[in-house]
């Protein structure tokens, strides 16, 4: 008669770390198993959305990680041009590797006018486009592009076709809320923040170093 395997709560704890270890064994066999299949390498389109806090946190996260690995980095800033944040400043130290062009003016209730608007994210576009075509550059930041797509500034298959035709091993990295379908159908790694909670619902506002 075949023996039953003892409940978790049954084991001692040295019959749990027995297990736990040949759990973590199997796991290890089979992660190492499927990293051996991934052998190709290329640029990415990276897509930060959705109505969450933290999209372009999380861009500037992976500029400071490829800054560590010596990459060469290009950040073209869509419509935060009238904040002072603490990237900004942060990146200004690292000018060797780091090209930052701010080229927004605020966003679109602040300006109040549209065709200005248009005029900056078209401005913004064309620098974008020249550091995506560089292959001096390894990775490029586009913050906040989804919003002047959003408002239809810029021409949708422009961009998409900038996009799908830029160097094989540069990475584009794009955040704002609302991301084109269009654009999240050609981009190798999407993610969309979800909002649970917010400071600024309580009545807490914007804080430096938290929100800029």
């Amino acid at each position: 008669m075949t023996e039953k395997p003892k409940k978790k709560s049954d084991m001692t704890e040295a019959e749990l770390d027995a297990r736990h270890a040949g759990k973590m064994r199997k796991k290890k066999e089979a992660r190492k198993k499927i990293l051996a299949t991934k052998t190709q390498e290329k640029g990415l389109v990276i897509v930060h959305t959705g109505k969450g806090k933290g999209k372009s946190t999380a861009a500037f996260g992976l500029v400071f990680r490829a800054l560590g690995h010596g990459k060469r980095i290009g950040i073209v800033q869509f419509v935060k041009g009238a904040w002072e944040t603490g990237e900004r400043d942060a990146l200004e130290r690292f000018d060797d590797q780091v090209t930052f062009k701010t080229m927004g003016e605020g966003f679109t209730w602040e300006t109040q006018d549209r065709q200005r608007d248009i005029a900056a994210a078209k401005a913004a576009w064309e620098e974008a486009k020249k550091m995506i075509a560089d292959p001096a550059y390894d990775l490029v930041l586009l913050d906040e592009l989804n919003i002047v797509l959003r408002y239809d500034y810029l021409p949708l298959e422009g961009v998409i076709e900038v996009l799908k035709a830029k160097p094989e091993m540069t990475h584009v990295i794009v955040t704002g809320r609302n991301a084109k379908e269009e654009l999240i159908e050609i981009a190798d790694l999407v993610t969309e923040m979800t909002q649970i909670k917010h400071p600024f619902r309580a009545g807490v506002k914007a804080q430096e170093g938290i929100e800029f």
